[in-house]
Protein backbone atom coordinates (compact mmCIF):
# COMPACT_ATOMS: atom_id res chain seq x y z
CA UNK A 1 0.00 0.00 0.00
CA UNK A 2 2.89 2.51 0.52
CA UNK A 3 4.78 1.25 -2.25
CA UNK A 4 1.85 2.47 -4.40
CA UNK A 5 1.63 5.69 -2.76
CA UNK A 6 5.21 6.38 -3.10
CA UNK A 7 5.09 5.57 -6.90
CA UNK A 8 1.83 8.15 -7.16
CA UNK A 9 3.56 10.62 -5.12
CA UNK A 10 6.97 10.33 -7.10
CA UNK A 11 5.18 11.70 -10.39
CA UNK A 12 4.74 14.88 -8.60
CA UNK A 13 7.66 15.24 -6.50
CA UNK A 14 11.41 15.36 -7.55
CA UNK A 15 11.52 12.39 -4.58
CA UNK A 16 12.42 9.03 -5.44
CA UNK A 17 10.13 6.07 -4.56
CA UNK A 18 12.88 5.03 -1.74
CA UNK A 19 13.46 8.32 -0.58
CA UNK A 20 8.91 8.82 -0.02
CA UNK A 21 8.53 5.20 0.93
CA UNK A 22 10.72 6.30 3.80
CA UNK A 23 8.97 9.57 4.81
CA UNK A 24 5.24 8.02 4.54
CA UNK A 25 3.43 7.10 7.85
CA UNK A 26 0.38 5.23 9.38
CA UNK A 27 -2.25 7.95 10.59
CA UNK A 28 -3.11 6.88 13.92
CA UNK A 29 -7.11 5.86 13.23
CA UNK A 30 -8.73 5.16 10.13
CA UNK A 31 -10.42 8.26 9.05
CA UNK A 32 -7.26 9.64 8.74
CA UNK A 33 -6.70 7.60 5.94
CA UNK A 34 -4.68 5.03 4.97
CA UNK A 35 -1.38 6.25 4.53
CA UNK A 36 -0.34 9.59 5.40
CA UNK A 37 2.70 11.79 3.67
CA UNK A 38 4.22 14.42 6.19
CA UNK A 39 4.87 17.57 4.03
CA UNK A 40 8.13 19.37 6.55
CA UNK A 41 10.87 17.63 4.60
CA UNK A 42 9.69 19.83 1.58
CA UNK A 43 9.27 23.24 2.77
CA UNK A 44 12.71 24.08 2.07
CA UNK A 45 12.45 23.40 -1.30
CA UNK A 46 9.02 24.28 -1.99
CA UNK A 47 9.43 27.56 0.03
CA UNK A 48 6.05 26.97 1.21
CA UNK A 49 4.36 25.94 4.81
CA UNK A 50 3.89 22.17 4.94
CA UNK A 51 0.09 22.76 5.33
CA UNK A 52 0.26 24.60 1.66
CA UNK A 53 2.04 21.73 0.47
CA UNK A 54 -0.09 19.25 1.30
CA UNK A 55 -3.33 21.42 -0.17
CA UNK A 56 -1.11 21.60 -3.27
CA UNK A 57 -0.47 18.12 -4.03
CA UNK A 58 -4.30 16.95 -2.77
CA UNK A 59 -5.21 19.25 -6.10
CA UNK A 60 -2.22 17.84 -8.22
CA UNK A 61 -2.95 13.94 -7.66
CA UNK A 62 -5.64 11.66 -9.57
CA UNK A 63 -5.48 8.02 -9.29
CA UNK A 64 -8.07 5.41 -9.90
CA UNK A 65 -7.37 3.39 -7.20
CA UNK A 66 -6.59 6.00 -4.11
CA UNK A 67 -7.94 9.88 -3.39
CA UNK A 68 -5.81 12.27 -1.07
CA UNK A 69 -7.23 14.92 1.17
CA UNK A 70 -5.08 17.72 3.00
CA UNK A 71 -5.08 17.36 6.79
CA UNK A 72 -2.57 20.29 8.17
CA UNK A 73 1.06 19.35 7.33
CA UNK A 74 -0.01 16.24 6.06
CA UNK A 75 -1.44 14.40 2.92
CA UNK A 76 -3.37 11.53 3.81
CA UNK A 77 -4.51 9.07 0.95
CA UNK A 78 -7.42 6.78 1.19
CA UNK A 79 -8.04 3.85 -0.69
CA UNK A 80 -11.08 2.44 -2.84
CA UNK A 81 -11.79 -0.19 -0.29
CA UNK A 82 -13.91 -2.18 -3.19
CA UNK A 83 -11.04 -1.80 -5.87
CA UNK A 84 -8.60 -2.15 -3.70
CA UNK A 85 -9.65 -5.69 -1.72
CA UNK A 86 -9.81 -7.20 -5.24
CA UNK A 87 -6.85 -6.01 -6.55
CA UNK A 88 -4.73 -7.32 -3.21
CA UNK A 89 -7.23 -11.06 -3.55
CA UNK A 90 -6.13 -11.92 -7.25
CA UNK A 91 -2.53 -10.90 -6.44
CA UNK A 92 -2.39 -12.93 -3.29
CA UNK A 93 -4.52 -16.06 -4.95
CA UNK A 94 -2.08 -15.99 -8.08
CA UNK A 95 -0.89 -19.38 -9.06
CA UNK A 96 1.85 -17.83 -10.79
CA UNK A 97 4.09 -16.19 -8.15
CA UNK A 98 3.70 -17.32 -4.45
CA UNK A 99 2.35 -13.65 -2.37
CA UNK A 100 5.23 -12.05 -0.24
CA UNK A 101 8.24 -14.11 -1.80
CA UNK A 102 10.53 -11.84 -4.18
CA UNK A 103 13.69 -11.44 -6.40
CA UNK A 104 15.67 -8.49 -3.79
CA UNK A 105 17.97 -11.74 -2.94
CA UNK A 106 18.82 -12.54 -6.73
CA UNK A 107 22.08 -13.28 -7.07
CA UNK A 108 23.41 -13.23 -3.61
CA UNK A 109 24.46 -15.92 -1.06
CA UNK A 110 23.90 -16.21 2.62
CA UNK A 111 25.33 -18.69 4.91
CA UNK A 112 23.54 -19.25 8.39
CA UNK A 113 25.26 -21.19 10.95
CA UNK A 114 23.21 -22.63 13.61
CA UNK A 115 21.80 -25.54 15.52
CA UNK A 116 25.74 -26.64 16.69
CA UNK A 117 24.65 -28.92 19.31
CA UNK A 118 27.49 -31.09 21.12
CA UNK A 119 28.52 -34.28 20.52
CA UNK A 120 28.21 -37.00 23.03
CA UNK A 121 25.41 -34.91 25.14
CA UNK A 122 21.76 -35.21 24.35
CA UNK A 123 19.53 -32.55 22.20
CA UNK A 124 18.01 -30.61 25.15
CA UNK A 125 15.39 -28.11 25.38
CA UNK A 126 17.63 -24.81 24.75
CA UNK A 127 19.10 -26.55 21.56
CA UNK A 128 15.32 -25.62 20.39
CA UNK A 129 16.59 -21.73 19.74
CA UNK A 130 19.08 -22.27 17.86
CA UNK A 131 17.77 -25.08 15.72
CA UNK A 132 14.56 -23.15 15.28
CA UNK A 133 15.42 -19.02 14.78
CA UNK A 134 18.38 -20.40 12.25
CA UNK A 135 15.80 -22.47 10.04
CA UNK A 136 13.04 -19.55 10.26
CA UNK A 137 16.20 -16.86 9.12
CA UNK A 138 17.36 -19.68 5.96
CA UNK A 139 13.86 -19.83 5.38
CA UNK A 140 13.08 -15.86 5.35
CA UNK A 141 15.98 -15.34 2.62
CA UNK A 142 15.12 -18.29 0.34
CA UNK A 143 11.06 -16.43 0.33
CA UNK A 144 13.36 -13.09 -0.39
CA UNK A 145 15.38 -15.11 -3.69
CA UNK A 146 18.47 -15.66 -1.77
CA UNK A 147 20.38 -18.44 -2.59
CA UNK A 148 20.88 -20.22 1.22
CA UNK A 149 23.42 -22.53 2.67
CA UNK A 150 22.83 -23.88 5.81
CA UNK A 151 25.61 -25.50 7.96
CA UNK A 152 25.19 -27.52 11.14
CA UNK A 153 28.58 -26.62 12.91
CA UNK A 154 28.73 -29.54 15.24
CA UNK A 155 30.66 -29.65 18.61
CA UNK A 156 32.87 -32.38 17.88
CA UNK A 157 36.21 -31.33 19.51
CA UNK A 158 37.15 -29.62 22.32
CA UNK A 159 38.66 -30.58 25.74
CA UNK A 160 35.40 -32.07 26.78
CA UNK A 161 36.07 -35.21 24.69
CA UNK A 162 39.06 -35.77 26.95
CA UNK A 163 36.87 -35.24 29.85
CA UNK A 164 34.52 -37.83 28.12
CA UNK A 165 37.64 -40.01 27.19
CA UNK A 166 38.79 -40.17 30.97
CA UNK A 167 35.42 -40.41 32.42
CA UNK A 168 35.13 -43.49 29.99
CA UNK A 169 37.98 -45.12 31.26
CA UNK A 170 37.17 -44.78 34.95
CA UNK A 171 33.78 -45.18 35.10
CA UNK A 172 32.54 -46.79 31.95
CA UNK A 173 30.38 -49.59 31.23
CA UNK A 174 30.72 -51.03 27.00
CA UNK A 175 27.97 -52.92 27.48
CA UNK A 176 25.75 -50.12 29.19
CA UNK A 177 26.44 -47.65 27.42
CA UNK A 178 26.03 -49.33 23.66
CA UNK A 179 22.55 -50.16 25.23
CA UNK A 180 21.70 -46.16 25.67
CA UNK A 181 24.87 -44.32 24.05
CA UNK A 182 23.92 -40.61 25.02
CA UNK A 183 22.39 -40.73 28.08
CA UNK A 184 24.97 -42.99 29.40
CA UNK A 185 27.72 -40.80 28.16
CA UNK A 186 26.26 -37.92 29.87
CA UNK A 187 25.86 -39.88 33.20
CA UNK A 188 29.93 -39.97 33.03
CA UNK A 189 30.22 -36.77 31.80
CA UNK A 190 28.51 -35.16 34.99
CA UNK A 191 30.19 -37.68 37.38
CA UNK A 192 33.54 -36.62 35.78
CA UNK A 193 32.42 -32.84 36.76
CA UNK A 194 31.57 -34.05 40.49
CA UNK A 195 34.71 -36.12 40.63
CA UNK A 196 37.03 -33.02 39.28
CA UNK A 197 35.40 -31.02 42.16
CA UNK A 198 37.33 -32.93 44.69
CA UNK A 199 40.22 -34.27 42.48
CA UNK A 200 41.59 -31.05 40.20
CA UNK A 201 44.35 -33.62 38.82
CA UNK A 202 41.34 -35.13 36.58
CA UNK A 203 41.30 -31.92 34.19
CA UNK A 204 44.99 -32.32 34.01
CA UNK A 205 44.33 -35.81 32.89
CA UNK A 206 41.48 -34.54 30.44
CA UNK A 207 43.60 -31.96 28.82
CA UNK A 208 46.15 -34.74 28.19
CA UNK A 209 43.91 -36.95 26.41
CA UNK A 210 42.33 -34.31 24.15
CA UNK A 211 45.96 -33.56 23.07
CA UNK A 212 46.50 -36.94 22.33
CA UNK A 213 43.24 -36.68 20.36
CA UNK A 214 44.77 -33.60 18.68
CA UNK A 215 47.88 -36.04 17.78
CA UNK A 216 46.10 -38.57 16.54
CA UNK A 217 46.33 -41.07 19.13
CA UNK A 218 44.18 -44.71 17.89
CA UNK A 219 42.63 -45.24 21.40
CA UNK A 220 41.91 -41.23 21.41
CA UNK A 221 39.99 -41.62 17.87
CA UNK A 222 38.31 -44.86 18.05
CA UNK A 223 36.43 -43.22 20.59
CA UNK A 224 35.74 -39.87 19.50
CA UNK A 225 34.42 -41.70 16.47
CA UNK A 226 32.18 -43.52 18.64
CA UNK A 227 30.58 -40.51 19.95
CA UNK A 228 29.99 -38.94 17.07
CA UNK A 229 28.03 -41.51 15.16
CA UNK A 230 25.88 -42.65 18.07
CA UNK A 231 24.94 -38.60 18.41
CA UNK A 232 24.55 -37.98 15.13
CA UNK A 233 21.91 -40.88 14.94
CA UNK A 234 19.99 -39.68 18.07
CA UNK A 235 20.20 -35.99 16.09
CA UNK A 236 19.17 -37.23 13.23
CA UNK A 237 15.73 -38.35 14.93
CA UNK A 238 15.16 -35.06 16.18
CA UNK A 239 15.43 -32.94 13.26
CA UNK A 240 13.18 -35.25 11.53
CA UNK A 241 10.17 -34.30 14.15
CA UNK A 242 11.30 -30.90 13.67
CA UNK A 243 11.27 -30.97 9.45
CA UNK A 244 15.00 -29.51 9.61
CA UNK A 245 17.34 -29.76 6.79
CA UNK A 246 21.29 -28.68 6.52
CA UNK A 247 22.80 -28.28 3.52
CA UNK A 248 26.26 -29.55 5.58
CA UNK A 249 27.23 -30.88 8.95
CA UNK A 250 30.50 -29.44 8.85
CA UNK A 251 31.95 -29.70 12.76
CA UNK A 252 34.90 -28.08 14.77
CA UNK A 253 36.73 -30.98 13.33
CA UNK A 254 36.13 -30.35 9.47
CA UNK A 255 38.87 -27.27 10.21
CA UNK A 256 41.47 -29.01 11.93
CA UNK A 257 43.38 -29.12 8.57
CA UNK A 258 43.11 -25.68 8.36
CA UNK A 259 43.61 -24.00 11.03
CA UNK A 260 47.53 -23.61 9.59
CA UNK A 261 46.37 -21.57 7.07
CA UNK A 262 44.92 -19.17 9.96
CA UNK A 263 48.53 -19.29 12.11
CA UNK A 264 50.69 -18.78 9.17
CA UNK A 265 48.56 -15.46 7.91
CA UNK A 266 48.33 -14.23 11.61
CA UNK A 267 52.20 -14.88 11.26
CA UNK A 268 52.76 -13.12 8.28
CA UNK A 269 50.84 -10.51 8.70
CA UNK A 270 52.45 -9.58 12.48
CA UNK A 271 49.45 -10.02 14.34
CA UNK A 272 50.25 -13.08 16.17
CA UNK A 273 52.29 -12.81 19.43
CA UNK A 274 53.28 -14.80 22.28
CA UNK A 275 51.98 -14.23 26.04
CA UNK A 276 53.27 -16.41 28.93
CA UNK A 277 53.79 -19.43 26.49
CA UNK A 278 50.61 -19.35 24.74
CA UNK A 279 50.32 -17.64 21.39
CA UNK A 280 47.36 -14.31 21.06
CA UNK A 281 46.31 -12.22 19.10
CA UNK A 282 46.24 -8.54 20.92
CA UNK A 283 43.37 -6.21 20.54
CA UNK A 284 43.58 -4.09 23.68
CA UNK A 285 43.08 -1.33 20.63
CA UNK A 286 39.93 -1.93 20.28
CA UNK A 287 38.88 -2.46 24.44
CA UNK A 288 38.60 -5.91 23.67
CA UNK A 289 40.86 -8.96 25.99
CA UNK A 290 43.34 -10.91 23.78
CA UNK A 291 42.10 -13.94 21.12
CA UNK A 292 43.45 -17.06 22.16
CA UNK A 293 44.87 -18.43 18.91
CA UNK A 294 47.16 -21.69 20.47
CA UNK A 295 47.63 -23.07 24.28
CA UNK A 296 50.35 -23.28 26.44
CA UNK A 297 50.53 -26.69 25.48
CA UNK A 298 49.76 -26.30 21.65
CA UNK A 299 46.45 -27.51 21.53
CA UNK A 300 44.28 -25.11 19.01
CA UNK A 301 40.96 -23.42 20.84
CA UNK A 302 37.51 -22.98 19.35
CA UNK A 303 38.61 -19.07 17.76
CA UNK A 304 41.20 -20.80 15.98
CA UNK A 305 38.61 -22.83 13.99
CA UNK A 306 35.90 -20.67 13.96
CA UNK A 307 38.62 -17.73 12.03
CA UNK A 308 39.36 -21.15 10.13
CA UNK A 309 35.45 -21.67 9.54
CA UNK A 310 35.07 -18.30 8.16
CA UNK A 311 38.10 -18.32 5.79
CA UNK A 312 36.64 -21.84 4.37
CA UNK A 313 33.14 -20.97 3.95
CA UNK A 314 34.46 -17.25 1.80
CA UNK A 315 36.36 -19.63 -0.19
CA UNK A 316 33.14 -22.40 -0.40
CA UNK A 317 30.38 -20.29 -1.03
CA UNK A 318 31.52 -16.39 -1.55
CA UNK A 319 28.86 -15.20 0.62
CA UNK A 320 27.24 -12.07 0.89
CA UNK A 321 25.97 -12.59 4.01
CA UNK A 322 27.03 -14.71 6.99
CA UNK A 323 25.04 -15.31 10.15
CA UNK A 324 25.62 -17.39 13.49
CA UNK A 325 23.02 -18.33 15.20
CA UNK A 326 24.59 -18.76 19.20
CA UNK A 327 23.59 -17.45 22.39
CA UNK A 328 23.96 -14.14 23.75
CA UNK A 329 26.67 -15.27 26.22
CA UNK A 330 29.12 -15.92 23.05
CA UNK A 331 28.98 -12.17 21.95
CA UNK A 332 32.49 -11.29 22.91
CA UNK A 333 33.54 -14.14 21.03
CA UNK A 334 32.12 -13.34 17.84
CA UNK A 335 33.15 -9.68 18.11
CA UNK A 336 36.75 -11.10 18.46
CA UNK A 337 36.70 -13.53 15.78
CA UNK A 338 35.42 -10.39 13.44
CA UNK A 339 38.24 -7.85 15.25
CA UNK A 340 41.05 -10.38 13.79
CA UNK A 341 39.52 -10.99 10.27
CA UNK A 342 39.24 -7.36 9.82
CA UNK A 343 43.04 -7.05 11.22
CA UNK A 344 43.94 -9.59 9.06
CA UNK A 345 42.74 -7.30 6.38
CA UNK A 346 38.91 -9.52 5.34
CA UNK A 347 36.86 -6.46 4.99
CA UNK A 348 34.17 -8.72 4.45
CA UNK A 349 33.86 -9.96 7.65
CA UNK A 350 31.53 -6.89 7.80
CA UNK A 351 28.66 -8.83 6.20
CA UNK A 352 29.55 -11.41 9.33
CA UNK A 353 26.46 -11.25 12.22
CA UNK A 354 26.46 -12.86 15.53
CA UNK A 355 22.25 -13.40 15.87
CA UNK A 356 22.20 -14.09 19.44
CA UNK A 357 19.39 -14.78 21.47
CA UNK A 358 18.12 -15.35 25.18
CA UNK A 359 18.17 -18.62 27.73
CA UNK A 360 15.31 -21.42 27.14
CA UNK A 361 14.07 -22.13 30.54
CA UNK A 362 11.52 -24.93 31.48
CA UNK A 363 8.60 -23.90 34.33
CA UNK A 364 11.06 -21.23 35.32
CA UNK A 365 14.33 -23.42 35.76
CA UNK A 366 17.51 -23.15 34.01
CA UNK A 367 19.18 -26.83 32.89
CA UNK A 368 22.84 -27.67 32.94
CA UNK A 369 23.95 -30.71 31.34
CA UNK A 370 26.92 -30.50 33.93
CA UNK A 371 24.64 -30.39 36.72
CA UNK A 372 22.21 -33.25 34.99
CA UNK A 373 19.26 -30.64 35.38
CA UNK A 374 18.62 -31.26 31.46
CA UNK A 375 15.44 -31.55 29.98
CA UNK A 376 15.54 -34.08 26.86
CA UNK A 377 14.31 -31.75 23.60
CA UNK A 378 12.71 -35.18 22.09
CA UNK A 379 10.80 -35.90 25.06
CA UNK A 380 9.27 -32.57 25.17
CA UNK A 381 8.28 -33.07 21.35
CA UNK A 382 6.55 -36.38 21.96
CA UNK A 383 4.86 -35.19 25.14
CA UNK A 384 3.55 -32.39 23.06
CA UNK A 385 2.59 -34.99 20.36
CA UNK A 386 0.14 -36.78 23.27
CA UNK A 387 -1.23 -33.87 24.58
CA UNK A 388 -2.09 -32.35 21.30
CA UNK A 389 -3.63 -36.06 20.44
CA UNK A 390 -5.71 -35.83 23.16
CA UNK A 391 -6.88 -32.31 22.72
CA UNK A 392 -7.91 -33.29 18.89
CA UNK A 393 -9.67 -36.10 20.21
CA UNK A 394 -12.11 -34.41 22.52
CA UNK A 395 -12.86 -31.80 19.78
CA UNK A 396 -13.13 -33.49 16.56
CA UNK A 397 -12.59 -37.11 17.29
CA UNK A 398 -13.63 -38.28 14.00
CA UNK A 399 -10.88 -36.43 12.29
CA UNK A 400 -9.01 -38.09 9.54
CA UNK A 401 -5.18 -38.05 9.79
CA UNK A 402 -5.37 -37.65 13.35
CA UNK A 403 -1.85 -39.17 14.02
CA UNK A 404 -0.12 -36.81 11.68
CA UNK A 405 -2.15 -33.74 12.77
CA UNK A 406 -1.41 -34.48 16.25
CA UNK A 407 2.40 -34.23 15.40
CA UNK A 408 1.42 -30.94 13.38
CA UNK A 409 0.15 -29.50 16.37
CA UNK A 410 2.29 -31.20 19.18
CA UNK A 411 5.61 -30.07 17.43
CA UNK A 412 4.28 -26.83 16.20
CA UNK A 413 3.26 -25.81 19.52
CA UNK A 414 6.83 -26.09 21.11
CA UNK A 415 8.24 -24.06 17.94
CA UNK A 416 6.05 -21.32 17.89
CA UNK A 417 6.00 -20.54 21.99
CA UNK A 418 10.18 -19.65 21.34
CA UNK A 419 9.42 -18.26 18.10
CA UNK A 420 6.82 -15.74 19.27
CA UNK A 421 9.26 -14.03 21.38
CA UNK A 422 11.84 -11.63 20.71
CA UNK A 423 14.81 -14.05 20.48
CA UNK A 424 16.89 -11.61 22.72
CA UNK A 425 14.28 -12.80 25.60
CA UNK A 426 14.40 -15.22 28.32
CA UNK A 427 11.98 -18.02 26.74
CA UNK A 428 10.21 -19.45 29.19
CA UNK A 429 8.34 -23.21 28.17
CA UNK A 430 5.03 -24.55 29.83
CA UNK A 431 2.50 -26.80 28.84
CA UNK A 432 -0.20 -24.96 29.42
CA UNK A 433 0.77 -21.54 27.58
CA UNK A 434 1.99 -24.01 24.48
CA UNK A 435 -0.95 -25.93 23.95
CA UNK A 436 -3.44 -23.52 24.11
CA UNK A 437 -5.74 -23.28 21.31
CA UNK A 438 -7.27 -19.91 22.12
CA UNK A 439 -3.93 -18.20 23.52
CA UNK A 440 -0.88 -16.34 21.43
CA UNK A 441 -0.22 -20.17 20.28
CA UNK A 442 0.83 -22.36 17.18
CA UNK A 443 -2.11 -24.47 17.68
CA UNK A 444 -4.43 -20.88 17.66
CA UNK A 445 -2.99 -19.84 13.97
CA UNK A 446 -3.30 -23.24 12.87
CA UNK A 447 -6.69 -23.87 14.41
CA UNK A 448 -7.70 -20.19 12.60
CA UNK A 449 -6.31 -21.49 9.03
CA UNK A 450 -7.96 -24.81 9.33
CA UNK A 451 -11.28 -22.81 9.79
CA UNK A 452 -10.21 -20.85 6.29
CA UNK A 453 -9.99 -24.13 4.73
CA UNK A 454 -13.56 -25.54 6.00
CA UNK A 455 -15.18 -22.65 4.72
CA UNK A 456 -14.45 -23.74 1.50
CA UNK A 457 -15.65 -27.40 1.81
CA UNK A 458 -18.80 -25.89 3.73
CA UNK A 459 -19.39 -24.11 0.52
CA UNK A 460 -18.44 -26.92 -1.50
CA UNK A 461 -16.54 -23.99 -3.68
CA UNK A 462 -12.56 -25.24 -4.85
CA UNK A 463 -9.89 -22.64 -4.93
CA UNK A 464 -10.04 -22.46 -8.28
CA UNK A 465 -13.75 -21.13 -8.55
CA UNK A 466 -12.92 -17.90 -6.52
CA UNK A 467 -12.39 -15.52 -9.41
CA UNK A 468 -14.35 -12.61 -10.57
CA UNK A 469 -14.01 -11.04 -7.09
CA UNK A 470 -16.42 -8.05 -6.53
CA UNK A 471 -14.70 -6.12 -3.76
CA UNK A 472 -17.84 -3.93 -2.90
CA UNK A 473 -18.62 -7.05 -0.38
CA UNK A 474 -15.41 -6.22 1.37
CA UNK A 475 -15.95 -2.73 2.40
CA UNK A 476 -16.79 -3.71 6.02
CA UNK A 477 -14.38 -2.54 8.84
CA UNK A 478 -13.45 -5.92 10.16
CA UNK A 479 -12.87 -7.10 6.17
CA UNK A 480 -11.06 -4.08 5.52
CA UNK A 481 -8.71 -4.37 8.53
CA UNK A 482 -8.13 -7.79 7.49
CA UNK A 483 -7.24 -6.68 3.97
CA UNK A 484 -4.65 -3.71 5.49
CA UNK A 485 -3.06 -6.67 7.68
CA UNK A 486 -2.64 -8.84 4.89
CA UNK A 487 -0.96 -6.22 2.56
CA UNK A 488 1.65 -5.71 4.87
CA UNK A 489 2.95 -9.67 4.54
CA UNK A 490 5.92 -9.26 1.83
CA UNK A 491 7.51 -5.93 4.30
CA UNK A 492 6.72 -8.34 7.40
CA UNK A 493 9.27 -10.87 5.42
CA UNK A 494 11.45 -8.35 4.75
CA UNK A 495 11.81 -6.49 7.99
CA UNK A 496 12.10 -10.14 9.79
CA UNK A 497 15.28 -10.74 7.65
CA UNK A 498 16.81 -7.32 7.99
CA UNK A 499 16.50 -7.90 11.70
CA UNK A 500 17.15 -11.88 11.85
CA UNK A 501 14.14 -11.86 14.14
CA UNK A 502 11.05 -14.57 13.40
CA UNK A 503 8.96 -13.24 15.75
CA UNK A 504 8.39 -10.54 13.65
CA UNK A 505 5.95 -13.29 11.61
CA UNK A 506 4.88 -14.92 14.23
CA UNK A 507 3.20 -11.88 15.77
CA UNK A 508 2.14 -10.74 12.68
CA UNK A 509 0.36 -14.12 12.41
CA UNK A 510 -1.29 -13.84 15.53
CA UNK A 511 -2.63 -10.55 14.34
CA UNK A 512 -4.14 -11.89 11.44
CA UNK A 513 -5.44 -14.87 12.81
CA UNK A 514 -7.21 -12.44 15.43
CA UNK A 515 -8.35 -10.31 12.38
CA UNK A 516 -9.73 -13.19 10.31
CA UNK A 517 -11.89 -14.48 13.41
CA UNK A 518 -13.21 -10.99 14.10
CA UNK A 519 -14.15 -11.14 10.55
CA UNK A 520 -15.59 -14.76 10.53
CA UNK A 521 -17.45 -13.88 13.79
CA UNK A 522 -18.72 -10.17 12.41
CA UNK A 523 -20.20 -10.91 8.58
CA UNK A 524 -21.63 -14.10 7.23
CA UNK A 525 -19.31 -15.67 5.06
CA UNK A 526 -21.53 -18.59 3.64
CA UNK A 527 -24.55 -16.62 2.01
CA UNK A 528 -27.33 -16.70 -0.23
CA UNK A 529 -25.48 -14.21 -2.18
CA UNK A 530 -23.53 -16.01 -4.74
CA UNK A 531 -21.06 -12.88 -5.38
CA UNK A 532 -20.70 -11.92 -1.76
CA UNK A 533 -19.97 -15.72 -0.90
CA UNK A 534 -17.33 -15.48 -3.65
CA UNK A 535 -16.07 -12.37 -2.40
CA UNK A 536 -15.97 -13.48 1.53
CA UNK A 537 -14.51 -17.28 0.59
CA UNK A 538 -12.08 -14.88 -1.56
CA UNK A 539 -10.50 -12.91 1.26
CA UNK A 540 -10.38 -16.24 3.75
CA UNK A 541 -8.47 -18.31 1.22
CA UNK A 542 -6.48 -15.42 0.97
CA UNK A 543 -5.74 -15.19 4.58
CA UNK A 544 -5.13 -19.23 4.71
CA UNK A 545 -2.07 -18.55 2.21
CA UNK A 546 -0.86 -15.78 4.48
CA UNK A 547 -1.03 -18.08 7.29
CA UNK A 548 0.52 -21.39 5.98
CA UNK A 549 3.14 -19.28 4.16
CA UNK A 550 4.59 -17.57 7.23
CA UNK A 551 3.78 -21.27 9.35
CA UNK A 552 5.68 -22.21 6.77
CA UNK A 553 8.78 -20.18 7.40
CA UNK A 554 8.56 -20.64 11.20
CA UNK A 555 9.23 -24.24 10.36
CA UNK A 556 5.43 -25.41 11.33
CA UNK A 557 3.11 -27.21 9.26
CA UNK A 558 -0.96 -26.11 8.42
CA UNK A 559 -2.82 -29.07 8.59
CA UNK A 560 -6.18 -28.75 6.53
CA UNK A 561 -8.52 -29.61 9.84
CA UNK A 562 -8.11 -30.18 13.40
Amino acid sequence: MKQYVAKVLSQSLDLSVEDILNLLETPPNREMGDVAFPCFSLAKAFRKAPNQIAEDLSRQLSDPLVSCKAIGPYLNFYFDRAKYAKQLIETILDKKNTYGESEIGKGKTVVVDYSSPNIAKPFSLPHLRSTMIGNAIVHLYQALGYQVVGINHLGDWGTQFGKLIVAYHKWGNDEVIRKNPIEELVKIYVKFHEEAEKHPELEDEARQWFRKLEEGNDEALRLWKWFVEESLQEFSKIYDLLGVHFDHFMGESFYNDKMDRVIQELTEKGLLQESEGAMIVDLSDLNMPPVLIKKKDGSSIYATRDLAAALYRKDAFDFDKMFYVVGNEQALHFQQVFAVLKKMGYQWAEEMKHVPFGLMLFENKKMSTRKGTIVLLEEVLQKSIEMADQIIAEKNPDLPNREETAKAVGVGAVIFNDLKQHRMHEVNFSWEDALNFEGETGPYVQYTNARTRSLLRKANISEEQIHSIDGSYLTGEAAWALSLLLNQYPDILIKAANRAEPSIVARYLLDVSAQFNRFYHQERVITENEKEQIAKLGLSTATSKVLQHGLSILGLKAPEAI
